[in-house]
């Protein structure tokens, strides 16, 4: 999960973002009673985004599609904007840890739309075949969020504390076998954020529920399309072999019943910041020297010596690379992000065929 210690350089951010304060200097560019809504990074930006509409511009702290979400390091506006703000929606399970150090020092703490927390309350709606995709209100099966379990201000993933619920827990029918905090390439997860951003923003603003409301309902329709794409995918190419570089993309593998078969001593190493053995190497590269998988899935953000080897293996035999992101692309939004991984997911498994 490669986590790190920053509790102090966040404690720094906030006592210097207070100091901003004190002096009268304006960090969040806000009014006192204007609703501020931020997001870790412009993944969950773009759903929050998405259900708020034209009614409050969310913003987003991490946008740069090179960073690397995992090691990030808030600046004191970064401190000050979450601190400042009425509603914070980020990742949680230890992946944007900066968020919980903030809060952490923080008095006076926002409410908060924590993704992890929603994928391991287990509340989702089920989005693939088979299933009716909507009825006549247009909200579907959509998620009825819990608010005592998934929107909360009680901030009790602290430094490293994640759940043992993650340990081999199922979800959607998956059994994940350990933890993975990538939760974003999890379709029903992001369906019950926009639902539980709507809540939280009727809260804020009651006049605008409405809104919010219909905004979290257009948005789970619109997941349906990303759905459609995974299972036509699953349908077509099931227990197809693939391998990872890391687990990003666990959550979109398992939901096309592709077959994830890299050593786990290999990506667990990645995972963790260390690096793999020698004969995890070994392995790992043997399965694309041979062509023992069609697609080697990729992550280009957070590279390096060993990762790219096996980007050099994988290309010199001929193995389509896929590559998958932390944080979206310019000029997409997570709907077409999304489908358009899954497209070309979909498309590379055809190629190797």
């Amino acid at each position: 999960m490669r986590l790190s210690s920053r509790t102090a350089l966040a404690a720094a951010a906030v006592a210097c973002a207070t100091a901003l304060a004190a002096c009268g200097t304006d960090t969040s560019g806000a009014d006192d009673d204007e609703i501020s809504v931020v997001a870790s990074t412009n993944v969950w930006g773009s759903i929050a985004q998405a259900v708020a509409g034209d009614r409050i511009e969310v913003r987003s702290l991490i946008t740069e599609p090179n960073a690397d979400p995992h090691s990030y390091e808030a600046s004191p506006l970064d401190a000050a904007a979450i601190s400042d703000a009425s509603l914070v929606v980020y990742n949680g399970g230890g992946y944007d840890h900066f968020v919980d150090d903030i809060l952490g020092a923080t008095g006076d703490k926002p409410a908060v739309v924590e993704a992890f927390a929603l994928f391991e309350s287990g509340a989702y709606s089920d989005l693939h075949a088979g299933h009716d995709h909507g009825d006549e209100d247009g909200t579907g099966d959509a998620i009825e969020s819990d608010s005592e379990t998934t929107v909360s201000e009680d901030h009790s993933h602290e430094s490293g504390e994640v759940s043992d619920a993650g340990d081999g827990h199922s979800h959607e029918g998956h059994d994940h076998g350990g933890i993975n905090e990538h939760v974003w390439y999890d379709l029903a997860t992001a369906d019950a954020v926009a639902h539980a951003v709507a809540e939280q923003l009727a809260e804020l603003d009651p006049d605008g529920a409405a809104v919010y409301e219909a905004n979290a309902a257009g948005f789970h329709e619109n997941l349906h399309y990303v759905a459609d794409v995974v299972d036509k995918l699953a349908d077509t190419h099931g227990d197809a072999p693939v391998a990872q570089t890391e687990t990003i993309g666990h959550y979109l593998v398992s939901a096309a019943t592709l077959d994830d078969i890299t050593p786990p001593d290999f990506t667990n190493a990645i995972e963790n910041g260390t690096d793999p053995s020698p004969a995890a190497i070994a392995a790992t590269r043997q399965l694309l020297v041979d062509k023992q998988v069609r697609v080697l899935i990729y992550n280009p953000q957070t590279e390096d010596r060993i990762s790219r080897e096996m980007r050099t293996a994988a290309e010199s035999s001929g193995v389509p690379v896929v590559e998958v992101f932390e944080t979206l692309p310019e000029g997409v939004d997570y709907i077409q992000w999304q489908a358009r991984t899954a497209e070309t997911l979909a498309a590379a498994l055809e190629t190797a065929s």
